[in-house]
């Protein structure tokens, strides 16, 4: 991951609304957040879940700062009307942002596992384990900033719920099998770490590089 900051999103939509969630996200949202100081990279992964559209945003930054810097609390507070109208259909939203505290690995991989934690885990050397199993690109501890997070804005205001996560666990792998063989041979230590490890497998479908957007 570029950069020590993150904001991560999760977002589920119904059917009929997707295409139109699908051309606001790559066609005017991340690109405008490209734009925002600080924010240099973004990749959308879906969820690999039948019958269900879940989308999760990850978004790299320079550092946590860019949370609460003017650039991005500028774009929050002066949504677009395309945004004005898909921030309500958005459900089971989940958002959080802070500091990349730990990468193991290089590289990405085309299948995440995402680990939501309650309490953020203690470094007891899991992450170079889960570095380490067969085809496992790189593992990823994000602890969410709760007051960056939390600041209120216009935007926020368009939603119905905004839940967050005290850090996340983002595990890359270079294909699915891969990922639930790492889950499977460390399902103890992620268990006894704090994650309940529900349906986390996601395949990566769009990104855009920050530093090369005009």
């Amino acid at each position: 991951m570029l950069g020590n900051g993150f904001l991560a999103i999760w977002s589920d939509v119904a059917p009929e609304q997707e295409t139109d969630y699908l051309h606001w996200l790559t066609r005017e949202h991340t690109p405008e957040r490209m734009g925002v100081q600080g924010f240099v990279a973004v990749r959308v992964f879906r969820a690999l879940l039948a019958g269900v559209n879940r989308f999760l945003i990850v978004y790299e930054l320079e550092t946590p700062e860019a949370l609460s810097g003017p650039s991005y609390l500028g774009r929050l507070n002066d949504p677009t009307p395309w945004s004005q109208r898909i921030m309500p259909i958005l459900q089971n939203f989940a958002r959080g942002g802070g500091q990349r505290r730990l990468s193991c690995g290089i590289g990405q991989g085309g299948f995440i596992a995402a680990l939501p934690f309650d309490v953020v885990p203690q470094h007891d050397g899991l992450l170079e384990a889960l570095a380490a199993t067969d085809r496992i690109a790189a593992v990823h501890l994000l602890v969410t900033d709760q007051a960056r997070t939390e600041i209120q804005t216009n935007e926020k205001k368009l939603r119905d719920q905004d839940r967050s996560f005290a850090a996340l666990l983002l595990i890359e792998g270079l294909d699915q099998a891969a990922l639930q063989s790492a889950l499977a041979k460390h399902a103890a230590r992620l268990q006894h770490a704090g994650t309940a490890m529900r349906d986390p497998l996601y395949s990566f479908m769009f990104a855009l590089n920050g530093r090369r957007w005009p």
